[in-house]
C-alpha cells in the first residue's frame, strides 16, 4: 500500500482512505481491513477527486485538520472521503440548495462530527456569512455560472494562502459546444483571479468534466 496524499493512499487500483468512523459506510461503498485498521475504498467513479487523483493529480490540497468550504455538497459522499482525510480536528462546511438532498446529508454530517450542513445558495455567501476563513473552498455545483459562484466564495471566505477546487461540469455550461472550448473558456475566466496550479480531464470516469487545483493572485 502506497500512501499518495496526507490520509490517502492506493492499493492496486484502489484508491483508500482511513474510515473515521469504523464500520460506517455508504450503500455502494467497499470496506477492507490492513493491519487492523478499516479503510474505505473511493470510487472515481462516484467521485470526482477520486477521478482526478485515478487519473494522476498531483496536487491534491487536503489536509490533516483543516478548513475546507464545500459548495454543493449533496448528500455528503465525496464531502465524507474529504471527512475521513481531515480528521476530527478539521472542518466542513457543506452548502447544499435542495431540500430533499439536505436531509440525505444530515445523517451523515451526524455521524461523522466534522461536517457542519448548510441549507442556502452557493451563489448568495451572504446567507452564509457567519462561517469563519477556510483553507479550502471546493466547488462542485453543477450550473451555468459555476466559475463565478467559485470566484464570490473564495472572495468572502478563502484564507490568503488557501488553494481552491473546481470540478467543472461542460454539458451544465453549454451542451451545445465541444467540452474543450468550455474548459478553455472558464479557464479563462479562472486566470482572472487564480493561478492554475494543475487542471486535468476526468474522463471515462466523470463524462465531459474538467477538475482544476487554483491559487488566488492577489493573495499568493
Amino acid at each position: 500500500m502506497k500512501q499518495l496524499f496526507p490520509n490517502i493512499w492506493k492499493r492496486g487500483r484502489q484508491i483508500l482512505t482511513r474510515n473515521l468512523v469504523p464500520g460506517s459506510r455508504g450503500y455502494t461503498e467497499q470496506l477492507v481491513t490492513i493491519a487492523g485498521k478499516e479503510y474505505r475504498v473511493w470510487d472515481p467513479n462516484r467521485s470526482k477527486p477520486a477521478a482526478a487523483i485515478t487519473k494522476g493529480l498531483k496536487n491534491l490540497p487536503l489536509r490533516p485538520g483543516m478548513k475546507i468550504l464545500y459548495l454543493g455538497i449533496a448528500s455528503g459522499q465525496t464531502a465524507s472521503y474529504f471527512s475521513d482525510i481531515i480528521g476530527p480536528e478539521g472542518i466542513i462546511y457543506g452548502v447544499e440548495i435542495s431540500e430533499r438532498t439536505f436531509r440525505e446529508l444530515n445523517p451523515v454530517a451526524e455521524k461523522r462530527g466534522n461536517m457542519v450542513p448548510i441549507l442556502a445558495n452557493a451563489r448568495k455567501p451572504e446567507e452564509y456569512n457567519w462561517i469563519e476563513p477556510v483553507d479550502l473552498v471546493y466547488q462542485d455545483v453543477a450550473t451555468d455560472d459555476q466559475s463565478e459562484i467559485l470566484i464570490r466564495n473564495c472572495k468572502a471566505f478563502l484564507k490568503p494562502d488557501g488553494t481552491a477546487m473546481i470540478a467543472i461540469k461542460a454539458r451544465s455550461i453549454d451542451v451545445t459546444k465541444d467540452p474543450d472550448i468550455i474548459y478553455k473558456q472558464e479557464e479563462k475566466k479562472l486566470k482572472k483571479e487564480f493561478r492554475i496550479m494543475e487542471k486535468i480531464k476526468l474522463d471515462p470516469y466523470e463524462k465531459d468534466h474538467a477538475f482544476f487545483v487554483l491559487k488566488p493572485k492577489s493573495k499568493e
